[in-house]
């Protein structure tokens, strides 16, 4: 608990408001207050990845307002954008509609903590700053990796707890993850391939600081 608060009830009620970003409501209104949330531009970990194999079929989970979804198709790959916020999944069809990218992609509204791929299945997997709490990334790494197809790639990215985020709740900073603690997620046929912290250089309003993306890259075994 932050060292700000003296009393517990306010404390409390800082975690509730904090809990409440796991959620879909707090993300359909967030998505709705402003014209654009995100900057657009596709993860650069994502390009890395994808950009060296060849276009197939791509699920995005937690894609929000769509920017790496856009990439991917424009790429083309034929792409599910999956998201609990129907706010986020709307506003994520403007912008490949407005790219002209619609025909590539197909909108999935689903929770990542409780998704279940079913028969369905994709030569990538990919979920960007998906943050489930109280460690519940191992979980969503597992759904994820069961939606991968026979020699396809998984790639999961997050925060990496750092001091950058100092500022934030204890349940948002319980949420982030080093790269190897989902490795116990991974099925047994992934052959992990990047297990890593990468810097990348974020924008803030009192100049450029330096955090650290957790970066988990593994491929499914031809069956």
């Amino acid at each position: 608990m932050s060292g700000h608060h003296e009393h517990g009830r306010s404390g409390e009620h800082d975690e509730q408001a904090a809990a409440a970003m796991f959620e879909p409501a707090a993300w359909d209104e967030r998505y709705a207050g402003q014209e654009r949330f995100w900057s657009g531009e596709p993860n650069p970990q994502l390009v890395a990845a994808a950009g060296k194999v060849a276009p197939g079929t791509a699920l995005d989970v937690g894609c929000g307002e769509g920017g790496d979804v856009a990439w991917l198709a424009g790429q083309g790959w034929r792409v599910t954008g999956a998201d609990f916020s129907a706010e986020g999944l709307a506003r994520a069809a403007r912008h490949t509609e407005q790219a002209g990218l619609a025909d590539l992609v197909d909108w999935w509204q689903v929770d990542a903590r409780t998704f279940d791929a079913g028969d369905r299945s994709y030569e990538l997997v990919t979920s960007h700053y998906l943050h489930a709490p109280d460690g519940g990334m191992v979980d969503v790494t597992r759904r994820l990796a069961a939606a991968v197809a026979p020699g396809g790639l998984l790639l999961v990215v997050g925060h990496a707890p750092s001091h950058e985020f100092t500022q934030l709740s204890e349940s948002h900073r319980k949420a982030m993850f080093l790269a190897a603690e989902l490795l116990p997620g991974l099925p047994d046929d992934f052959e992990p391939v990047l297990v890593e912290q990468r810097t990348r250089t974020l924008t803030r309003d009192t100049g450029p600081v330096e955090a650290e993306d957790s970066v988990l890259l593994a491929r499914r075994a031809e069956r």
